[in-house]
């Protein structure tokens, strides 16, 4: 059984800084990309960044880069999101994806077949 646990979110006040991670079971982690979404209320699920397989390869949103660095550790079969200079836009919660996307298809969610549960993150300012 694929299972996706994340977590770390939490409260944090603008211009901090939080990490959160993604714990993966049940399939080959280091043969899959690690896509994070996030879903503001009211808003649509929105690709934030995501990690090849190798996690050599990193694709980002324009809203995030230069602020958030995935990564993965193949060994521990975990994945992270580390957000920095966070701001109130980026209050939402966080679900971590599993799947094989190419650049043009990894911000579509229809494209990773496994969910994790969504942590939540709330930006203070």
């Amino acid at each position: 059984e694929v299972q996706l646990q994340a977590s770390g979110g939490g409260l944090v006040q603008a211009g901090g800084s939080l990490r959160v991670s993604c714990v993966a079971s049940g399939f080959i982690f280091e043969d899959y990309s690690i896509g994070w979404f996030r879903q503001a209320p009211g808003k649509e699920r929105e690709g934030v960044a995501v990690v090849r397989s190798s996690g050599g390869m990193k694709w980002y949103s324009d809203s995030v880069k230069g602020r958030f660095t995935v990564s993965k550790d193949n060994a521990k079969n975990t994945a992270y999101l580390q957000m920095n200079s966070l701001r109130g836009d980026d209050t939402a919660v966080y679900y971590c994806a599993v799947g094989n996307p190419i650049l043009s298809t990894w911000r579509d969610s229809r494209t990773y077949r496994y969910w994790g549960q969504g942590t939540l993150v709330t930006v203070s300012s």
